[in-house]
């Protein structure tokens, strides 16, 4: 298994798990992990924060280098 690791900016979307649902949008705001390991404090586009452990319906949107 492959270890998310994350960067403060990136985007971050976790996709809805029932047919109908929708994917939730947000911006990483913190790594509380080592090495840009989780957990993440993530800014989602609804205004709402949360700590997030990133599961399988999750990915990243990756910062232009």
């Amino acid at each position: 298994m492959i270890a998310m690791r994350a960067t403060v900016g990136e985007r971050i979307v976790i996709h809805g798990k029932n047919v109908g649902s929708p994917d939730r949008h947000g911006e990483i705001a913190e790594v509380r992990g080592n090495d840009g390991d989780p957990p993440y404090l993530v800014k989602f586009d609804d205004g709402h924060e949360s700590l997030v452990f990133p599961g399988p319906d999750c990915s990243l949107e990756r910062l232009a280098t």
